[in-house]
């Protein structure tokens, strides 16, 4: 950008007076890594393909004489520093990416974990044996320096080693790690589960939450809240109640930060009901995306680039960064500049903390807090009491994200729609099958390599044609709660053609990816960067399949390939069959 253009984005980030907004605090204070001159120039230069390269490099020195030196060559260029020199005062300053963080491999991990051996499927066993290996690839620890120097870090200083999604994302995300610690627990790595927890904990006692991911830049917004669940399946798989009781009132302060800061209330029928939303309200574009926020930014008029800044940081603590879904009843929900994150009542979101809510009064009552316990227990009750009455559908047999500004529900298809499935956040027996009926109707069993994010193909990674791995869990593990045998039938076919499609790719190109294309059984597109490999939840989902259904997967064409309207007819085949 020129210099008087940025002097102007500067006087808004600073609230001078640029249309009617009120500026929000930065995602930060780092003057470095999260707002400034300095990297609203190195940025805006796009030294790098991806932003998210500047904002990972540790500095050469302390920040104060970064900045000054950087003060003196900004006025030696009356404020717009020629992109050479840019170039050269980085290669000075900075170290490369990467530095602060060194490979691990995990001292737990150890050849033929016990699932290996309930996978029928010769090719599958063997695939599972590489996947089971990858944990070794993707294990990082952060060196010392971290904590004894973090002004010069944008890394988050986690005493314990942790497994990483892969590709570019070189440090802890939040939700990712849930379905990576399911994997883990199968391929009996329990110590490593247990010091990533150890981890998020110290976190919440830092800062009262989990960050979206292990870099300050992140640090205002958080992500889906699984840390009680992930404490559920440590504690369910190795029984110790020790670790629970010293960490109780820990998961209790995560939760307290939902109800503190992303909590709405929201009439209808006479009753008023709380639930809670994703919700961001600090300004500035994202550090790790702040040319492509920049440039959205001005194609919008400059009163409301504060509002976007906060709800694509909204957008991004969904985990859904970007989709349809955050776009949806805007006037141009084409358009990621119209993203409405903040005014829509999730789903996925109050299923969370539903299941949150009645695991962390199961704690209590094992621990004797009866007390605790009923606080907990009643919350539940109230959440699924608004969710039946706001989000659930009776006539389309889901739930739906509710918009409070158009105070209408959003119809449109995504897995998270039976997230209450899967959390275990209903009480009529039947509604499983009344998903299945959903997905029917929605035309999703149509879909021969996996469940997708959504019906709407805008050119954003959360949407068609892409499919996710913890949205298949969330599909899969839904239907399979149901005591229909028709419905366990399609859970077992869903995770059929998605292990088929993980394998196929897996099989052409060695590697795991963080997301597929569904209309080719290929890596994924779309969004901000190139698709990534590794890949954390990925594999954990695949592990997680394999065990569950292993007896019954095959590498193989299955009846679930057909032709999609043979589907229906190969479900009903395959069930009258067994």
């Amino acid at each position: 950008m020129p210099g008087s253009t940025w002097e102007l984005h500067l006087l808004l980030l600073l609230g001078l007076g640029l249309g009617s907004e009120q500026a929000l605090p930065p995602p930060c204070e780092s003057q470095i890594y999260c707002h400034g001159e300095l990297l609203h120039q190195v940025q805006m230069a796009r030294l790098y393909p991806d932003d998210k390269q500047f904002v990972d490099m540790p500095l050469s020195t302390a920040p104060d004489q970064v900045l000054q030196s950087f003060a003196e060559l900004a006025a030696t260029y009356n404020n717009t520093v020629p992109r050479e020199q840019l170039e050269k005062f980085v290669q000075e300053h900075f170290q490369a990416v990467g530095q602060e963080l060194e490979s691990w491999t995990p001292g737990d991990w150890k050849e033929s974990p016990q699932f290996l051996q309930k996978i029928s499927d010769p090719k599958l066993r063997a695939w599972a044996e590489q996947l089971h290996l990858l944990w070794k690839k993707l294990g990082k620890k952060i060196k010392p320096e971290v904590l004894s120097q973090p002004e010069r870090f944008s890394l988050i200083y986690s005493q314990h080693p942790f497994i990483v999604p892969g590709g570019r994302f070189v440090e802890f995300y939040y939700w990712d790690s849930y379905w990576v610690m399911e994997g883990l627990l199968l391929s009996e790595m329990a110590e490593t589960v247990k010091g990533m927890l150890q981890n998020f904990l110290d976190l919440v006692t830092a800062y009262g939450h989990i960050p979206n991911g292990g870099r300050v830049y992140y640090l205002q917004r958080s992500q889906p809240p699984l840390l009680t669940l992930m404490m559920d399946r440590y504690v369910a798989h190795t029984g110790d109640l020790a670790f629970l009781r010293e960490n109780i009132e820990t998961l209790a302060l995560e939760l307290d930060f939902w109800a503190e800061n992303r909590t709405i209330s929201v009439s209808s029928g006479g009753n008023s009901y709380t639930l809670n939303r994703y919700h961001v309200p600090y300004g500035g574009p994202r550090p790790e995306s702040y040319s492509k926020d920049t440039e959205l930014a001005h194609t919008l008029p400059e009163g409301s680039w504060e509002t976007l800044w906060a709800e694509l940081k909204a957008g991004a603590e969904s985990g859904w960064d970007f989709s349809s879904r955050w776009l949806v009843g805007s006037p141009n929900p084409d358009s990621l500049g119209s993203i409405r994150t903040s005014k829509l009542v999730p789903v996925d979101l109050n299923a969370f903390l539903c299941q949150a809510e009645e695991l962390l009064s199961g704690f209590y009552s094992r621990l004797g807090n009866e007390s605790q316990a009923t606080k907990y227990r009643n919350l539940r009750a109230q959440r699924i009491a608004a969710l039946t009455a706001l989000l659930w559908d009776e006539d389309k047999g889901a739930w739906f994200d509710y918009d409070l500004e158009n105070q209408k529900k959003n119809h449109e298809f995504y897995p998270s729609n039976l997230t209450p499935l899967w959390a275990g956040c209903f009480s009529d027996p039947a509604i499983a099958d009344k998903a299945l009926q959903y997905l029917q109707d929605s035309q999703i069993l149509n879909h021969r390599h996996g469940i997708p994010t959504s019906l709407q193909n805008t050119g954003q990674q959360w949407d068609f044609p892409n499919a996710w791995a913890p949205l298949q869990d969330l599909v899969i593990r839904g239907l399979a709660k149901s005591p229909s045998a028709r419905t366990q039938e399609v859970a077992f076919q869903l995770a059929q053609n998605w292990i088929r499609t993980n394998f196929d790719v897996y099989s052409q190109r060695s590697a795991m990816y963080e997301k597929y294309d569904i209309s080719n059984a290929q890596p994924g597109g779309g969004g901000e960067y190139e698709v990534q490999e590794g890949f954390g939840w990925t594999n954990g989902v695949a592990l997680m399949l394999l065990d569950r259904y292993g007896d019954r997967l095959s590498s193989g064409t299955q009846l679930a390939l057909l032709e999609p309207h043979c589907l229906a007819a190969a479900l009903l085949l395959s069930f009258l069959t067994r």
